[in-house]
């Protein structure tokens, strides 16, 4: 498991209070919502306000590729890495 799939996991329980999961309880390739994690639009607004915060990258709530990137802690993590790399 790479270190930016763990530190968003913890992103994930530590945003959404998920008090009964663990890092090693997520699977980086499962799905985040409906299905798999399980969460909602509620929870994906908090995540996202969360990931804008910890690592300053740019969303728009709109944007079909943006929903694409919510699919998995894996799709997560090539979302920040790239808007790292395009700012660094």
């Amino acid at each position: 498991m790479n270190e930016l799939e763990q530190e968003l996991k913890q992103l994930i329980i530590d945003t959404l209070d998920l008090e009964d999961i663990s890092i090693v309880d997520i699977d980086s390739h499962e799905a985040l919502f409906v299905e798999g994690l399980g969460l909602d639009s509620i929870d994906a607004l908090e995540l996202g306000l969360a990931l804008q915060k910890h690592y300053n990258i740019t969303l728009n709530a709109d944007a079909e590729e943006t929903k694409q990137h919510f699919a998995s802690i894996h799709h997560l993590a090539l979302l920040v890495n790239s808007q790292q790399k395009t700012r660094g």
